[in-house]
């Protein structure tokens, strides 16, 4: 691969990453619940729960790629919805304190959340909002803090699990790449199940492979894979189109 691409490839992630930042990810399964792509997560949220079927309990479930910009905003935001519809209790937390898109998504602000928790300035119930979603409440990230992984890592964030998991039935994390930093080894001890986003024709087999190794050296329960496919020409419904593979085997990602 040339310089040239491989630049061209860095900025159109970053671009992006950037432009998810900003303006949040797609509720396609609020928006057009009828949508073939809602249709997808509903999908998606029934094999994550046959798979946490085998576990003793599935209740905190976190949503992880390899590097940013392979779309798991996007799929955890989507199924926490669906599971709404569903008529669960659900409660999406922005684990991504570096990178947060919660917020943005769902159109509210991010002067409090995940990390004033973490630092004992307010408690999880003060920072639990309603969103728009019937049955579905959120956590955003809160500024973001100088020290991610030390903040994920404390007991105050095990604290906050356990009273996400007394009052919902169903906690889904957005999670940081799996490569990027170590914030998703320090969480999988606190969670139940780990769901692996990958792009088709982005994201690298290496990545993947490496991405698993380090998930199964944190004792993760990998529950499968969510694959994101990019939309052919002819698909005008929101200029993107997703396809999932989904693979519940907990000893393999594919």
């Amino acid at each position: 691969m040339s310089l040239n691409k491989i630049f061209n490839k860095f900025t159109h992630r970053n671009q992006e990453d950037n432009e998810t930042q900003k303006n949040g990810v797609m509720l396609v399964a609020f928006a057009e619940p009828k949508h073939v792509v809602a249709e997808q997560f509903r999908t998606v949220r029934t094999n994550i729960e046959f798979a946490g079927a085998a576990l003793d309990q599935c209740e905190v479930i976190m949503f992880t790629s390899s590097t940013v910009s392979e779309g798991k905003s996007t799929v955890s935001a989507n199924v926490a919805v669906t599971w709404a519809q569903a008529g669960k209790k659900v409660l999406l937390i922005d684990a991504d304190l570096r990178r947060p898109t919660v917020h943005a998504t769902f159109r509210t602000l991010n002067l409090e959340g995940v990390t004033t928790v973490l630092t004992g300035k307010t408690k999880p119930s003060d920072v639990a909002e309603k969103t728009f979603v019937d049955n579905l409440d959120i956590i955003t990230s809160g500024p973001v803090p100088p020290n991610p992984s030390e903040l994920l890592n404390s007991k105050r964030m095990a604290n906050l699990l356990e009273w996400s998991r007394t009052n919902y039935d169903i906690v889904v994390l957005d999670a940081p790449p799996v490569l990027a930093v170590s914030d998703v080894q320090v969480l999988v001890p606190k969670t139940d199940g780990v769901v692996v986003v990958t792009n088709m024709g982005k994201t690298l087999k290496g990545d993947l492979k490496r991405t698993v190794e380090v998930l199964k050296l944190a004792k993760a329960k990998i529950l499968g894979s969510v694959e994101r496919v990019r939309a052919s020409k002819g698909d005008r419904g929101y200029g993107y189109g997703y396809g999932y593979g989904y693979g519940y085997q907990s000893n393999d990602v594919r």
